[in-house]
């Protein structure tokens, strides 16, 4: 495979960074970091062995410790993971170039002409009204950007670039924001609750067990689309309420002198207090 070499095709002068940007890019720590980086990829066994194969799972365990810790609301934590999810881009962009496929300026000049070319609005003449349409030319130049380089031998679609490794709860909301994104959503929130209802129904109705799994994906899929109709990230919210399940839970557990011979009246009692201490 040939190498990929990006080139920034953007007079940086004309983007109006100001030296305050480029100030707080704080450059010298970032050389540090690379160095280190590198030094490693040198010198330790173990670094030296990994491929882009051997650490993608690191890679993804990384991106949901951060998640965690921005639900903890911690920002020591939410710092420290930020820094080991950083590790991991560098680590990559390192293994590329010692494969003499990219290197870490290629990297960062592909985000940065990415991130020009699909912010018009600020780079650029256009003008926007709100998120709305900002998200639109988004996806837009997405599009464009697919066609012109060719990638799909299918005709493009809408939703190219969802990726097939998303959680099934995470890749439901961006499908469905792809397709409203060209015009196919409900008009209304309360359109995506009559949806609720119906699937619910046939839920109750399915009678085999294909059936039943294909009534719970459906009904699944049009609660996202009333949650995010409503704001709601079903993502964030799902996590939040298993965290809370996991939180009472366990205080059932701490309330019961021999948890194997607990009636359930005695755990749902328990479980009631442990719902009222977390009332404000």
């Amino acid at each position: 495979m040939p190498p990929v070499r990006h080139t920034f095709p953007y007079d940086v002068a004309a983007l109006g960074l100001t030296d305050a940007d480029r100030a707080a890019a704080h450059a010298g720590l970032f050389q540090d970091f690379v160095a280190i980086v590198r030094r490693l990829r040198r010198e330790c066994p173990w670094d030296v062995a990994q491929t882009h194969d051997s650490t993608k799972h690191l890679t993804i365990e990384e991106a949901y410790e951060l998640v965690d810790a921005i639900d903890a609301g911690d920002p020591a934590e939410v710092s420290k993971e930020l820094g080991d999810l950083f590790l991991h881009v560098l680590f990559h962009a390192h293994i590329a170039e010692t494969d003499g496929t990219f290197d870490l300026a290629d990297v960062m000049r592909a985000e940065m002409a990415k991130l020009v070319r699909r912010h018009p609005h600020v780079f650029g003449d256009d003008v926007v009204a709100g998120t709305g349409d900002v998200l639109r030319n988004w996806e837009a130049i997405k599009r464009a950007e697919r066609a012109e380089a060719g990638e799909a031998e299918t005709p493009p679609s809408a939703l190219d670039g969802v990726p097939d490794t998303l959680p099934a709860l995470l890749r439901a909301e961006r499908v469905q924001e792809k397709a409203a994104a060209v015009g196919f959503d409900f008009a209304s929130a309360d359109d995506a609750w009559a949806k609720v209802a119906e699937e619910a129904d046939e839920v109750r109705a399915a009678d085999t067990p294909d059936a039943l799994e294909d009534e719970v994906g459906d009904l699944l899929f049009a609660v996202v689309n009333y949650a995010r109709l409503r704001g709601v990230v079903p993502e964030t919210a799902l996590r939040r309420t298993v965290a809370k399940f996991g939180r009472r839970f366990r205080a059932v557990e701490a309330g019961l002198a021999d948890g194997a011979h607990a009636t359930l009246e005695e755990m749902d009692a328990l479980w009631e207090a442990a719902k009222a201490d977390e009332r404000p």
